[in-house]
């Protein structure tokens, strides 16, 4: 199993970024994918959630309005899609593939985002 996470950088306030997760290992449609972040000398934080097939979405308060999580189950590829950002979205994301029965839980190694100017 393997989640390969792409796209991060540095930016300025109120810049764009895609961040894009790669997997390979799994049947990528049956599972829930989710983004997470770190920032620095803080625990990691749920970003948003979206369902196997793609029908449903959910998004921590603070990103409601300008992430966008979105996936392509042909290409077993998830993305976030970031507007608007702020110092305070700075940290490492992590990409998430979850699965209730049977129990499967995998993270990617995360990229780095900085919003800085």
């Amino acid at each position: 199993v393997q989640l390969v996470e792409s796209g991060g950088g540095l930016v300025q306030p109120g810049g764009s970024l895609r961040l894009s997760c790669a997997a390979s290992g799994f049947t990528f449609s049956r599972f829930g994918m989710s983004w997470y972040r770190q920032a620095p000398g803080k625990e990691r934080e749920l970003v948003a959630t979206i369902t196997g097939a793609g029908g449903s979405t959910n998004y921590a308060e603070s990103m409601k309005g300008r992430f966008t999580i979105s996936r392509d189950n042909a290409k077993n590829t998830l993305y976030l899609q970031m507007t608007s950002l702020k110092s305070e979205d700075t940290g490492v994301y992590y990409c998430n593939a979850r699965r209730s029965w049977p129990a499967s839980n995998y993270w990617g190694q995360g990229t780095q985002v900085t919003v800085s100017s």
